[in-house]
């Protein structure tokens, strides 16, 4: 486990997907990330790459050949290389090297650099095309936050708070069956009390916001992630039909892609929401997470 720290936070990550494990806050004792509990769900804050979400029957075609990929991609389960490291700055990098053109076919290098700034994360990527063609891909953040932080709190004394960017309008989108479906305009989104019910039917995704704050109404304890210039973010928890009720986390997750659309042709060059990169240039993408 690699640790960076300064007088605010301490942070864990593991070579394993590049994942932040543990963010504790120094100054007022809390751990902020899910703690990866399999009974609810394994991981706590895994980079989805080369899809975001799920294709449908988990296959996509590119120049005539069909390919299958689980959702999410694979980069959370690859083990990365520390190239650099700091007291407070660390950075991963994971080369393709030929090992998933079976999947996907290209090569690529990832890095993934993380930045303590007082009591903030700053996450940053970059993606680096290394084939003679045009690459085709998504990318997505999916950290997981321990709510609620105090013992004497429900997750109904949560909200969510939105900041939109500016002069765009903000979509909203369902899942049906792992699809997405557009649902239309979110207008006067600014505040979203939680409650378990928000999840029965999966993730929240909005397009075009700049900001999500989830923070307790009575301690204002909580997690500011801004990720400007990101098209679409998800915003999860794991619903369990048991009891009703959600598990102990909610994930803020800022997307450049999405899962296929109900109406997808299955080609990934005509996918919605793709990236694409010119032979041997790079994609770079960061937002940053604060911890109160």
């Amino acid at each position: 486990m690699i640790v960076i720290e300064n007088d605010w936070l301490m942070v864990e990550i593991s070579t394993n997907g590049a994942e932040v494990r543990k963010v504790k806050h120094k100054k007022n004792g809390l751990d902020y990330m899910w703690t990866g509990d399999k009974a609810y769900w394994g991981r706590v804050s895994p980079i989805l790459f080369p899809i975001v979400g799920r294709l449908q029957e988990d296959r996509y075609q590119l120049d005539d050949k069909t390919y299958e990929m689980s959702q999410h991609g694979f980069l959370r389960d690859v083990v990365f290389e520390v190239d650099e490291q700091t007291t407070t700055d660390v950075s991963f990098t994971f080369e393709s090297a030929g090992r998933f053109l079976h999947i996907y076919p290209y090569d690529f290098k990832a890095c993934i650099r993380y930045i303590i700034n007082e009591d903030s994360l700053i996450v940053r990527w970059k993606i680096v095309n290394e084939n003679k063609v045009e690459m085709y891909f998504s990318i997505g953040a999916h950290p997981a936050f321990r709510i609620p932080l105090l013992e004497n709190e429900t997750i109904e004394d949560y909200s969510l708070h939105f900041i939109a960017a500016t002069n765009k309008d903000v979509m909203e989108y369902e899942l049906k069956n792992s699809l997405i479906h557009e649902k239309g305009m979110a207008n006067d989104l600014s505040m979203i009390k939680l409650t378990s019910s928000l999840f029965v039917h999966d993730a929240l995704i909005y397009s075009n916001i700049d900001q999500i704050t989830l923070a307790s109404n009575n301690s204002n304890h909580g997690v500011e992630v801004t990720f400007e210039e990101f098209p679409f973010v998800g915003i999860w928890s794991k619903y369990m039909d048991t009891d009703g009720k959600i598990a102990p986390f909610v994930c803020i997750e800022p997307w450049y892609g999405m899962a296929d659309t109900y109406h997808t042709t299955g080609n990934l060059k005509e996918k919605f929401g793709i990236n694409k990169l010119k032979q041997r240039e790079s994609f770079q993408a960061e937002y940053k997470i604060r911890f109160k």
